[in-house]
């Protein structure tokens, strides 16, 4: 395998028995190329080769440094992409008739269903998404378990419940202890669910779910490094490492460094599979 594109975040789909089946999504400057079949190359050696630029994934324009994912500052000053609401839900005025950037995207993805979720990455957390972005935002952020907390008809709303509830549980995941798989809080997740939907506000709680459906979602990660170095290609232009696993965005290798596909978002970069590493089948690698 020797390709050559601009890299995309991850795409993660739960197979039959939830484990994960990762691809990744490459593109010639803006344009798709086919996605590789990230699953098929663990346990071999990669060579990921940065050519020193970047390109924006919302114009094309060449840049030294992405802002956000991928964007160059105009547009991460300017687009919806680079938005406040995307971090801050609760910004959010769509749904009042008043965009932060723009309109027609705003009504498309803020003026949606959202879901409050609780999920377990090292620890308990609280999150918003879209309902549609359902398992794939638990994925992202590699967590093992979650649950629907609340639906919401848009997203400030989902916001509101969540910084709610800031106080008294985190919104962040540590991603050390998750690549480690490290857990910090046994607890039960429905009984977490429960604590928390007795602290949502009265003004809420029409909004709660009573479900007891739990995703578990699995990792193409069987031994967890015990210490994680993270790697990027500002730093370092060439990575040639052997992947043992995949978990939330990060490849990771036998040496316990990682990568962050997502915050690499628009780099330019050449991904070869190192003669004598074994190949994966043929048909396999590209979807």
């Amino acid at each position: 395998m020797h390709l050559e594109g601009n890299l995309r975040k991850m795409r993660g789909e739960l197979d039959q028995q939830n484990m994960v089946q990762y691809q990744l999504p490459i593109a010639d400057v803006l344009e798709p190329m086919k996605p590789v079949a990230m699953n098929e190359l663990i346990g071999k050696t990669l060579m990921i080769s940065y050519k020193g630029y970047i390109n924006s994934v919302l114009s094309g324009d060449k840049m030294k440094k992405a802002y956000g994912e991928g964007l160059t500052y105009r547009e991460f000053m300017d687009s919806p992409l680079g938005s406040p609401s995307i971090v801050r839900p609760e910004l959010s005025r769509i749904h009042e008739g008043v965009a932060l950037r723009d309109y027609e995207w705003e009504m498309k993805h803020h003026m949606q269903p959202h879901t409050v979720y609780i999920s377990l990455t090292n620890g308990y957390k609280v999150g918003v998404t879209r309902n549609t972005n359902i398992p794939y935002r638990w994925i992202d952020q590699g967590a093992i378990k979650a649950i629907r907390l609340a639906d919401v008809p848009y997203r400030q709303l989902a916001g509101l419940i969540e910084v709610s509830l800031k106080p008294h549980i985190a919104d962040k995941t540590h991603w050390q202890k998750m690549l480690k798989g490290v857990i910090d809080n046994p607890i039960d997740i429905i009984q977490v669910r429960n604590n928390m939907a007795d602290l949502v506000p009265e003004e809420y709680k029409q909004y709660l779910l009573t479900e007891t459906e739990v995703t578990q979602i699995h990792y193409p990660l069987d031994n967890p490094p015990a210490k994680v170095k993270s790697m990027k290609l500002d730093r370092e232009d060439v990575i040639r490492k052997r992947l043992v696993g995949i978990k939330g965005q990060y490849l990771v290798f036998e040496d316990g460094s990682v990568f962050n596909i997502r915050s690499h978002s628009g780099y330019r970069v050449q991904i070869q599979l190192i003669e004598g590493s074994a190949a994966p089948a043929q048909g396999n690698l590209f979807q």
